[in-house]
């Protein structure tokens, strides 16, 4: 089994300039990742670094902007947000400080209801609806080890959307806390959630003009 040596979190530790300087066998926590000062964006997972997926491609990003703006005209004078990347979730405890806590990530898109979640760093808890564009990028581990911090932290619904084949995807959290696998959908399907009373989700609409 291989040593993996944990990272020193002490404030007086120095800056970390280039992405060079990452040991990516091993383990860091939020403290370290606000020691990094490179523009390359990296998430964190149970402590793991990932190097994020190259920047959204124009489809990419058109799918995401369409959801935001879907959300977003919803939640007009309602008490929940909707957030997108770059904006940084911590999968933590609030009462957990930065060495503590070893889940960074930055989702494409978050809608958080709880207000005390967020402050001027992001948000630290679980979202309430979690979205991720799948892109060329996304690797196998990546995907599974978020699905289980995801379920682990608590996320409600948990969305993937598929610009390349035009689908959607749920896990739903069930009363035991475990992720319940829905329906794929696809364009000419919608999507309705309790977290969003009133609010449809039309996959044509999603996936128009691309």
């Amino acid at each position: 089994m291989k040593n993996i040596k944990p990272y020193s979190t002490e404030d007086k530790l120095p800056p970390v300039k280039t992405v060079n300087e990452i040991d990516f066998s091993a383990i860091y926590s939020y403290a370290d990742y606000m020691r990094f000062e490179f523009e390359e964006r990296l998430e964190i997972i149970k402590g793991r670094v990932f190097r994020m997926s190259p920047a959204p491609s124009h489809i990419q990003q058109g799918v995401l902007t369409n959801i935001f703006g879907l959300i977003y005209n919803t939640l007009q004078g309602k008490s929940c947000r909707v957030y997108s990347a770059p904006f940084d979730v911590r999968l933590a405890k609030k009462n957990q400080i930065d060495k503590e806590i070893y889940t960074v990530i930055q989702p494409d898109l978050v809608v958080i209801c709880d207000q005390s979640k967020l402050d001027e760093r992001g948000c630290i808890g679980a979202p309430d609806i979690l979205v991720e564009i799948l892109s060329p990028g996304n690797n196998k581990k990546e995907l599974i080890n978020k699905y289980e911090v995801y379920e682990e932290a608590g996320v409600k619904e948990y969305w993937i959307v598929s610009s390349s084949d035009k689908s959607f995807f749920r896990y739903i959290l069930d009363h035991q806390g475990r992720f319940q696998p829905t329906k794929l959908l696809t364009e000419g399907e919608e999507v309705t959630t309790p977290i969003l009373p009133g609010f449809t989700l039309i996959l044509e609409e999603v996936f128009k003009n691309l």
